[in-house]
């Protein structure tokens, strides 16, 4: 009988959840935001509208509500739920009992207030789901859920928006084919000539034998175009592609000849033979890579190159949202055929460790996934909307050792450096929880010793801090040999991946970056250490801890790198009042520093010219123009954070490396900004400047979800990038009469311009399997009773409909300025890729 009874019990209880489950799956979401400064400045209010769309009622008392938000809620208004923070964005609704029970097709409203500014579609809550208050391990994702602003801020920004990008616009004048350079980025000389050479499975591949690898891969490619390869000869007399040697060409540069019957590539090394290959696929016309050719014809030119910086990189964060090794293989095509040379792989951080090492499969096991949970025991919480799913991608995922090994080999025959990135000491959420786990299990196998070997925290440590990210446990403790066991056996495994992928790795970029103030106040390990070592203050605990980390890594024969932390030291003035300075103590360890805050107003405007001119070899990474997560625009549907300003194409393409100032425009508002705001910030000198190593682009992936997600932000910002990093230094950037150089710039944004709108994007809208790029929203105006509209990339198309519908290519073109009727849509198009629409009502 009791055995019935139990049964009866549980089939009941079974019964129920059931219920409850098919129930909560019908409760339709609405976030809503009402209103900036409100209640006062740098706060908003906001609401959360549930429906009930089912036909019974259900108790959300039952169920606690999780999400994804980067804002501080202060405070809930309405009196039937209260919210909790769970550390990062990790974010909590639980409903007040008796308040919360929803009848059919009724609606239940959650109003808060919250801290900040609530602008676009990226400070909505994401990754919504319901958690069973009885039973936690049901969780069920939220299956309809709605973003929506007020009316007046959605509308104001957009005709702001599209007011803004119309003047823009007007900076590049529409050009013919013909005047355009036709490589990108521009060469160093380009004459165009009369006649083409044509391309087909008949044209022979002659080259020395030292270019055996950029051959074959060159080939490899054909055969994609042609549907075969072509004939490789020793010699041949007409239509052929020659790879020849020769002497007295610096690194990277090459000469490219084409004429009626052959192709000549020239250089004096591998990577030049590649970039000229690269430079020989631009002059194919756009189209070649949408179909198989029969034929393809080529521009004859003459062509010589050379590279501005020798240090060309883009970095990518896989740590925060993951990006797999299909996708890496997809962008290192990219990089290779816009000649940049160097891939920054960030590969940790708070949410996600994604490499696997040898004999700490925890690292991947914890580190590499996030589902629902509240202690991180056995995976990591949700962060940036990955939700419940310890499976989903992009939240979880890693690369095992062969991928990267795989990774690092495409790399390679394609000249791209891969350069890790392993944060450390903040940063390190991730790895930390990980190792939480490795040592639990093994101190419960009765194994101290081997439990403690790669333990990353003090147990004893009190010590109270919040990062930027708003974590309170996520930075290594600097006083515990285990700390640095933990960073030499991954480093090790690092270079054991590379030597399997027949590769060298000679830098190690240890982050070092956004340590909070707080952390090891409280920690005995550190007590005892500065104890030991004499070390004053806790300041210096960070030269001890730079000091020690480097020294572990010139014994493996490996450059230390970092972000800009690595060579700063904290200085006080007698007020008290805290600056920073380039630190003496590492000038000479040659430090590879990448600068990235250059915030204008921020106080370390000139941070990369203070840290050159002092000695350090700096990669210039400045967020005003090369943090690609940033948005396009100041518009409501435009994704993309904006703390540093927006970032568009044009930032990319006007960056003066050793001038920066001279290109800053306007502040992290999008507020003008006058010359005379620099006046006192340092500039570089000649000695600086030899101690600027390149330039650097980040995409940082926190609100970047998926493949989709990635390639809009990142195209076609990577091309403005990719052309100041290689070209040579502009006319407009060394002129100064500013009259001069704004007439000159404009030349050369025209030609640029053109060519993204004429050449480049429909090339990548079917280059190595077409990339989903952004193509930008027309600019419009509504002037005397006209709607005008023009493009940021000629060659562009604008459609527009009247009636209210969504433009498709089907509809009106846009040719003049017309008069508004009804509902105006209008929508860009380059080939069948449109942009967001811009909606004008009269």
């Amino acid at each position: 009988m009791k055995r019935l009874f139990l049964l009866l019990l549980t089939t009941a209880t079974l019964f129920a959840n059931a219920q409850q489950t098919q129930l909560i799956q019908k409760i339709s979401i609405e976030w809503q935001l009402k209103q900036n400064d409100y209640p006062k400045s740098d706060q908003f209010s906001a609401s959360f509208v549930l429906k009930n769309n089912a036909k019974s009622p259900i108790s959300l008392q039952d169920w606690d509500l999780f999400f994804s938000y980067p804002r501080e809620i202060v405070s809930v208004t309405s009196k039937n739920a209260i919210s909790k923070a769970h550390g990062g964005e990790f974010r909590q609704i639980s409903f007040v009992d008796g308040k919360a029970t929803l009848a059919a097709g009724q609606t239940l409203t959650i109003n808060y207030v919250a801290k900040g500014k609530s602008m676009n579609v990226t400070d909505a809550p994401s990754g919504l789901y319901w958690v069973a208050k009885r039973n936690p391990k049901i969780n069920i994702a939220v299956g309809s859920f709605k973003i929506s602003f007020a009316k007046k801020h959605e509308e104001e920004l957009t005709k702001q928006a599209a007011e803004v990008a119309f003047s823009k616009n007007k900076n590049a004048t529409v050009l013919p084919a013909k005047q355009l350079v036709k490589i990108l980025p521009k060469p160093v000389s380009y004459q165009e000539n009369e006649g083409l050479f044509s391309l087909s499975a008949t044209t022979k591949l002659v080259f020395d034998s030292v270019f055996v690898q950029e051959a074959a891969l060159f080939n490899q490619e054909l055969s994609t175009l042609l549907g075969k390869t072509v004939i490789e000869a020793a010699t041949a007399q007409t239509n052929y592609i020659q790879l020849k040697l020769v002497q007295g060409l610096p690194n990277e540069n090459y000469q490219l000849s084409v004429t009626k019957n052959r192709v000549l590539i020239s250089a004096s090394s591998n990577s030049g033979i590649f970039y000229g290959l690269q430079s020989l696929k631009m002059l194919m016309p756009p189209t070649a890579w949408a179909k198989k050719q029969q034929q393809i014809s080529i521009q004859t030119v003459e062509v010589k190159d050379a590279p501005r910086f020798g240090y060309r990189s883009f970095m990518l964060d896989v740590a925060r949202n993951f990006q797999n090794k299909a996708q890496i293989l997809k962008l290192i095509d990219l990089l290779a055929l816009y000649k940049i040379n160097t891939f920054h792989f960030h590969l940790n951080d708070d949410e996600g460790w994604r490499i696997e090492i040898k004999d700490l499969p925890e690292l991947t096991q914890v580190g590499g996934r996030r589902g629902h949970t509240l202690d991180d025991a056995n995976y990591l919480k949700p962060a940036y909307g990955s939700g419940a799913d310890t499976l989903a991608a992009p939240g979880s995922g890693y690369y095992t050792r062969k991928d990267f090994v795989e990774i690092l080999k495409y790399a390679k025959q394609r000249h791209i450096t891969v350069i890790p990135e392993l944060e450390t000491p903040g940063h390190a959420r991730a790895a930390i929880k990980a190792m939480d786990n490795r040592y639990r299990k093994l101190m419960q196998e009765g194994k101290p010793e081997e439990a403690r070997q790669y333990l990353l925290r003090d147990t004893l440590d009190q010590s109270v801090y919040r990062s930027v990210q708003g974590y309170n446990d996520n930075v290594m403790n600097i006083a515990l040999p285990s700390t640095y066991n933990f960073i030499s056996k991954v480093v090790d495994e690092m270079v054991e991946m590379y030597r399997l992928a027949g590769a060298t790795l000679k830098t190690v970029h240890l982050g070092g970056d956004e340590v909070p103030k707080g952390v090891w106040e409280k920690s005995p390990a550190i007590a005892k250490l500065m104890q030991q070592e004499q070390i004053a203050t806790y300041d210096d605990l960070w030269y001890h801890y730079i000091g020690k980390v480097n020294k572990l890594l010139k014994s493996k024969e490996l450059q230390m790198a970092g972000w800009e932390e690595i060579a700063m030291r904290k200085i006080y003035s007698p007020e008290g009042k805290v600056s920073y300075i380039a630190n003496p103590d590492f000038v000479n360890e040659n430090f590879q520093v990448y600068v990235w805050n250059n915030v204008w107003g921020g106080g370390n405007d000139d941070l990369s010219y203070r840290l050159a001119n002092a000695g350090y070899n700096v990669v210039l990474s400045a967020v005003t123009n090369y943090y690609f997560d940033l948005a396009y625009q100041n518009d409501a549907a435009e994704p993309g954070l904006y703390w540093g300003g927006y970032v568009d194409t044009d930032k990319a393409f006007y960056f003066s490396p050793f001038d920066y100032y001279k290109t800053a425009t306007e502040d992290a508002k999008g507020k003008p900004l006058q010359l005379s705001f620099f006046k006192d910030k340092v500039r570089l000198t000649d000695k600086g400047k030899q101690n600027i190593v390149g330039i650097q682009s980040q995409l940082w992936s926190e609100k970047v979800n998926g493949a989709k997600a990635m390639e809009y932000i990142l195209l076609p910002k990577l091309l403005g990038y990719a052309e100041r990093a290689w070209a040579q230094e502009p006319n407009w950037s060394l002129a100064s009469d500013s009259a001069k150089s704004w007439s000159q710039y404009l030349v050369d944004w025209s030609g640029f311009a053109n060519l993204l709108g004429q050449r480049e994007l429909k090339r990548l809208t079917y280059y190595a399997g077409g990339f989903q790029f952004r193509v930008p929203p027309p600019g419009v105006v509504l002037a005397s009773g006209k709607i005008q509209a023009n493009t940021q990339f000629p060659g562009i198309t604008i459609k527009y409909t009247t009636d209210g519908s969504e433009p498709t290519l089907n509809s009106k073109t846009y040719i003049k300025a017309f008069e508004p009727i009804g509902n105006v849509k209008l929508k860009a198009f380059i080939g069948i890729v449109g942009s967001r629409t811009i909606n004008i009502k009269k």
